[in-house]
């Protein structure tokens, strides 16, 4: 990649990729293994990676940072996003939950133009809104009405976008291992208290199966704090769409989920709305060349 939002997209394409295979394993996980406890593994495998790599250079470099606030804000705004999407998952259809919590795109393009001052043009605006589409053309809700876990659905889809803008500014001004290493400080301490009441054995599988949520894990974060450092958030946002792909995808090859027609329909609409983004941003390069 020549320039830094390819880079950025590519990265966080990779990213949402990976979240969705994480996402995968903790559906065969949570069957017998508690949330709280399954997010305790992920956070710790992570934070021994880092500090693997660290060591006792990433112990200083993390407790002398100078944004370490609005990184633990942030672990603040990702905590409460999770645990409002899996107390909505709980009670709303995998359809309504997805296509409700698939607003942070459109929430991020605003705050990122609100906040960020980011230069949002109208062909980031349509990507966002042809993705959008193809959301709802795929998941298809149907006999939505207001409600409670509506509304912890909506909530976790501000949250996340919250967290993704102010991810954008913590990123261009310290290092990506520093901030992995205080947002799993931050998981492994909240979910550690849970899991002292929720604790259950694993056996030897869903021991690896724990572990390998930690690496995919770790992965997708590495390249999503990458990509947002290279990129603007209103470019990447439409990308997030990405991972419904990913998700009929894996829900065929593991579950034998077969996706209906509108599945295919909306997915060339998420497809066309990463493509308006990656040729408008070349035409910008090339006109401002």
């Amino acid at each position: 990649m020549k320039n830094s939002v390819s880079l950025g997209i590519l990265l966080t394409s990779l990213a949402y990729m990976a979240f969705t295979f994480h996402d995968a394993i903790i559906k065969i996980l949570v069957v017998s293994i508690p949330v709280w406890q399954i997010l305790f593994f992920r956070s710790l495998t992570i934070l021994l990676g880092c500090l693997a790599y660290g060591r006792a250079k990433l112990v200083r470099q993390t407790m002398t940072s100078p944004i370490i606030k609005p990184m633990i804000a942030r672990s603040v705004l990702l905590l409460s996003a999770w645990l409002s999407y899996y107390s909505a998952a709980s009670h709303l259809q995998l359809a309504e939950v997805t296509t409700l919590y698939y607003a942070a795109p459109v929430v991020g393009t605003l705050l990122a133009w609100f906040i960020l001052k980011e230069e949002v043009t109208p062909a980031r605006w349509l990507a966002v809104g042809v993705g959008f589409v193809g959301v709802l053309i795929a998941c298809n809700p149907i006999g939505l009405t207001i409600s409670w876990p509506v509304y912890l659905a909506l909530q976790a889809a501000v949250l996340w976008a919250s967290a993704m803008v102010l991810l954008r500014k913590t990123s261009l001004h310290e290092k990506t291992i520093v901030q992995l290493t205080v947002s799993n400080v931050f998981f492994l301490v909240m979910t550690g208290v849970a899991v002292l009441y929720t604790w259950q054995t694993p056996d030897m599988t869903q021991l690896a199966l724990l572990i390998a949520t930690g690496v995919v894990a770790g992965s997708a974060q590495f390249a999503l704090f990458e990509g947002m450092r290279r990129a603007p958030v209103s470019v990447l946002a439409p990308f997030e769409y990405t991972s419904l792909g990913w998700a009929f995808i894996l829900g065929y090859l593991i579950w034998t989920d077969i996706p209906g027609s509108n599945v295919f329909a909306g997915a060339c609409l998420i497809l066309g709305a990463g493509l308006i983004i990656i040729v408008s941003e070349r035409l910008r390069r090339r006109a401002a060349a």
